[in-house]
């Protein structure tokens, strides 16, 4: 999604980690949400490549938040795109 609107603004990414610190940029979005997300990729990239997993409660928790107001917010993106939206 961050991905997406990244493209709706006519640029692209091949980095994960900047296609989440320029949500303020894309979808408006505070640097509070970038950061969970990118917290969010390290984590997984921890478990994924070092086996190491540390599930947070509270950063899953953070991690729902973020992603529903990403998501909110490209849909928003997309009503305003299509005309008589």
């Amino acid at each position: 999604m961050a991905l997406a609107a990244l493209r709706s603004k006519g640029h692209r990414s091949d980095n994960r980690y900047v296609v989440f610190q320029v949500l303020p940029y894309t979808l408006g979005l505070p640097a509070s949400t970038w950061r969970v997300l990118a917290k969010c990729h390290e984590r997984r990239n921890l478990a994924e490549y070092e086996g190491v997993v540390d599930v947070d409660e509270r950063l899953m928790s953070d991690l729902l938040e973020a992603a529903r107001a990403v998501l909110d917010a490209v849909r928003a993106l997309s009503s305003q795109e299509r005309p008589g939206a």
